[in-house]
């Protein structure tokens, strides 16, 4: 995954859609959101990394959302002792929640404010359903109506995802959705105005002197 994210990177920066001054906020970012998920700790679905991941790919782009959000995962793992063999998965999940949030239509005012909630509370759910479909299929056995069974057809595959997603994670989800819409209700205008002020890039033009007027008298 980190090759991954370091050739997204490199794509930014070669296409001019990202320069120095939003890779050094991209540290600060992850840095944020790093110090961020231990003192959440997803305790009832209350994570405060996610609000930030939307936010930031809302302002400087797809590809660093997608950046940010594997990096952000990447790291406050190392911290968390959260390495296992579904951190990969964390981080493309919540790259991925970072990228969609760069490709959301344009809108302005309380308009973007109630987009980007909405955003947070359907990524929320999207986040945990791709964290629990990676592991169902081998997490809890076999035998129980709510496990996977090869020898059935998808649908009822899916159906018994469905079950077993309600009876483990729909709070998880719903927390994780409830907290991401609060903080962007919160918090997003302010931020938004923050980050986009950061962004905007330097423009530097010449300076011409006037000409010197000679006085003929």
């Amino acid at each position: 995954v980190l090759p991954l994210v370091l050739a997204m990177v490199l794509s930014e920066v070669a296409g001019g859609r990202m320069d120095a001054r939003q890779l050094a906020m991209l540290g600060v970012l992850a840095a944020v959101g790093t110090i961020l998920r231990p003192l959440s700790a997803g305790t009832a679905g209350f994570e405060l990394i996610f609000f930030i991941l939307i936010l930031a790919g809302r302002v400087y782009g797809a590809g660093f959302g997608f950046a940010l959000g594997a990096i952000t995962l990447f790291t406050s793992a190392l911290i968390t002792s959260g390495v296992g063999p579904w951190l990969p998965y964390q981080m493309l999940s919540a790259g991925f929640v970072g990228l969609f949030a760069g490709l959301l239509p344009r809108a302005t005012g309380k308009a973007e404010i109630w987009l980007l909630a909405g955003y947070g509370m359907v990524s929320a759910f999207a986040y945990g359903w791709v964290m629990d479909f990676s592991f169902w299929p081998f997490g809890i056995g076999s035998g129980t109506p709510i496990s996977f069974d090869p020898n059935i057809g998808p649908l009822e595959n899916l159906h018994r995802f469905v079950l077993y997603n309600i009876a483990t994670s729909m709070g998880w989800n719903l927390g994780r959705a409830l907290t991401n819409a609060a903080l962007i209700a919160l918090v997003g205008p302010s931020l938004l105005r923050l980050l986009r002020r950061s962004a905007r890039r330097a423009e530097f033009t010449a300076a011409f002197d006037e000409p010197a007027v000679h006085d003929s008298r």
